[in-house]
């Protein structure tokens, strides 16, 4: 159950973490999801929590008949994918930089797209006529998205490869809708500033059910989710047959994925909501999910317990402590080698904000979520792609 609350002005909030290890900026802005008028329920709030635009990021929120655009986030559909491969540390050159050479020559990071398109995406059902389904603001944005399917993206976006405890080799990506994501998100926070409703909300702005914003704001949300899955797989495509060349022999296992900006409709406590989870997982009994660390710590494939307080969630990484700038003015290059040991990764000061330092401990994060999920396989990163 959840280690804190807070009374609310409509609904409680329930927080998988002790409350004098949260943010009083974070703890302002889930005081202000939990007096709004569509909220149901209460608030779960996941350990990793940390101040966000509008809502925090690692918040779960149900709504009747209403949908908050920064509830989800602007990265819209982001997400986690991963994979166990047949090979083993002992298949693994002793050296890996050329292994994360080869990968960073194929797939774009930052803002970078590819030239021509990635394998399979020409193929792909978001393009043509659903594409024109989408908001007429981001039509002109489809030669670019197409060319932007299969690219890494930057913050804490990452591609890894990692061991598990009987070194194995395991492939995991981190990477969401890219621009065409962030369009559709702004476009409906805009929107729903907009609208009467929500007169003094400002980045809490909702839409609601039945008005042609949310079926707009729907339409662009469901084909961006999508669109961030097919991006992180067309990456995972890239990566495999980079290794079938490097590796003979080697074979891919089934693959686990899911979103951690997104929303869905689903029933609790017996009625039927919008559940938001921006920095979250869905963890229902028995579902396979993603943690993943800080860059260079150790992650986690879980099973989902089903937990109904979390409306049946879980956190999705480790979450900030330190925000990108200060981790900036905090770390020096010498950091790098201190945090990151022998990771193979870029050592620039590009990376900085991105250290473990500026994390909270995943370690922490997994023992207050004990009732949400259980760890079934611990990875460690030997090898991280950042953006």
């Amino acid at each position: 159950m959840s280690l804190s609350k807070i009374k609310g002005e409509k609904v409680d909030v329930h927080i998988w973490a002790p409350v004098h290890e949260v943010e009083s900026s974070a703890l302002d802005q889930l005081r202000n999801v939990a007096k709004l008028p569509w909220v149901f329920h209460h608030l779960a709030v996941m350990p990793d929590v940390h101040a966000g635009k509008g809502a925090v990021i690692g918040s779960v929120i149900a709504m009747k008949g209403a949908i908050a655009p920064s509830a989800v986030g602007v990265d819209v559909g982001c997400g986690m994918l991963a994979q166990k491969t047949n090979l083993t540390a002992s298949d693994l050159p002793d050296n890996l930089r050329m292994l994360r050479d080869s990968i960073e020559a194929k797939i774009p990071v930052g803002f970078n797209s590819h030239t021509d398109l990635a394998p399979g995406v020409k193929g792909l059902s978001l393009w043509g006529k659903r594409f024109k389904e989408l908001p007429g603001q981001v039509q002109d944005r489809e030669e670019h998205a197409r060319l932007q399917c299969g690219t890494l993206g930057g913050g804490n976006h990452f591609i890894s490869v990692n061991l598990d405890k009987q070194d194995n080799v395991w492939l995991m990506l981190h990477s969401g809708s890219r621009n065409i994501g962030l369009r559709v998100a702004e476009l409906a926070i805009k929107a729903a500033k907009e609208q009467p409703h929500n007169k003094g909300l400002g980045d809490l702005a909702v839409l609601l059910d039945g008005t042609p914003e949310m079926e707009s704001y729907k339409t662009g949300l469901l084909w961006a989710q999508e669109y961030a899955m097919e991006n992180r797989r067309t990456m995972l495509r890239i990566i495999q047959q980079l290794f079938m060349e490097q590796f003979h022999g080697v074979l891919f296992e089934d693959l686990i994925q899911c979103h951690h900006n997104y929303v869905a409709e689903e029933i609790h406590y017996g009625e039927r909501v919008y559940v938001t989870r921006k920095g979250a997982i869905r963890a229902q009994a028995g579902e396979a999910g993603i943690i993943p660390g800080s860059m260079g710590t150790r992650s986690y494939i879980v099973e989902g317990l089903g937990s109904e307080e979390s409306f049946q969630s879980a956190s999705h990484g480790a979450g900030r402590v330190m925000s990108r700038s200060k981790a900036k003015k905090t770390f020096t290059e010498d950091d790098i080698a201190k945090q990151l040991g022998g990771v193979e990764c870029r050592r620039d000061r590009g990376i900085l904000d991105e250290l473990p330092g500026a994390y909270k401990d995943v370690e922490q994060v997994m023992r207050y979520q004990a009732d949400l999920v259980t760890p079934v396989v611990t990875l460690q990163e030997i090898l991280s792609i950042k953006g």
